[in-house]
């Protein structure tokens, strides 16, 4: 149940005509992972916390460095060199103190992944690579957990929602099965500050859809924008039948 003090912080959303108390009630008591605390990852958890939601884990090995503060909006000059999680988690503390913010430093993989994901109602994932991103795809998979994936590099972003409950949903691999071939990350060919926040806060609208059920998710498709001419297109993905990670799909 929400608190007077809950009612009135969220009453902007709660009065909306496609959202209400139920729905805000959800979000309460949703349990969302997001996997990268950098320049997608930083307004994910700010807009998922100033939101309401429940429970946040913060996935991310890495320290602040300098370059980071150009995009990466919960950093300042003194976080540098402090692990992303722990002061992401101090700033969305201060935030919302009505979220509970919990940190995960080891990095993602094979062992640890299916373990993290099995006690999360849906996973946001705004990292910088492939293996990791290939990591959470199949423990997702692995546990029929709901995928919010987005990237950014230079002028261009993508978004894409996963959903291995559904039958005709294809999985990240579905998308990319050759990610030996991936593109390079930003620390090698650089990003717009306020692309990652544009991509990262409509990753934060899509996971509030799936976890109060309202509006449609981009499952089974993939949103694409273009910063320097703005311009946006949507591409349908189909589910790969073939698909090493999600052919076999639990209760499939």
């Amino acid at each position: 149940m929400l608190n007077d003090e809950e009612l009135l912080r969220y009453s902007r959303q709660i009065m909306l005509p496609q959202f209400d108390v139920a729905a805000q009630e959800k979000l309460k008591a949703a349990r969302v992972l997001v996997v990268g605390l950098g320049g997608i990852g930083c307004p994910v958890a700010l807009y998922l916390a100033a939101a309401g939601v429940g429970r946040l884990v913060l996935a991310d090995f890495d320290t602040v460095d300098t370059s980071n503060l150009q995009r990466q909006v919960l950093y300042t000059p003194a976080d540098v060199g402090r692990g992303k999680a722990a002061a992401a988690a101090e700033k969305l503390r201060l935030q919302n103190p009505h979220v509970e913010v919990a940190e995960f430093t080891v990095l993602l993989d094979a062992g640890n992944a299916p373990e993290l994901v099995a006690g999360i109602d849906l996973v946001i994932d705004g990292c910088d690579n492939f293996p990791t991103r290939d990591v959470v795809n199949a423990a997702c998979v692995a546990t029929g957990t709901p995928l919010v994936s987005a990237a950014a590099i230079g002028l261009s972003a993508q978004l894409a929602v996963f959903d291995t409950r559904q039958p005709a949903s294809p999985c990240y691999r579905c998308l990319y099965p050759d990610m030996d071939e991936a593109a390079a990350a930003c620390a090698e060919a650089g990003v717009l500050a306020p692309v990652v926040g544009v991509v990262g806060a409509l990753a934060a609208t899509e996971a509030l859809k799936i976890l109060t059920g309202v509006g449609q998710p981009l499952v089974g498709r993939l949103w694409l924008w273009e910063a320097l001419a703005q311009t946006m297109r949507t591409l349908g993905v189909p589910r790969d039948p073939a698909c090493p990670a999600c052919a076999r799909r639990p209760g499939r």
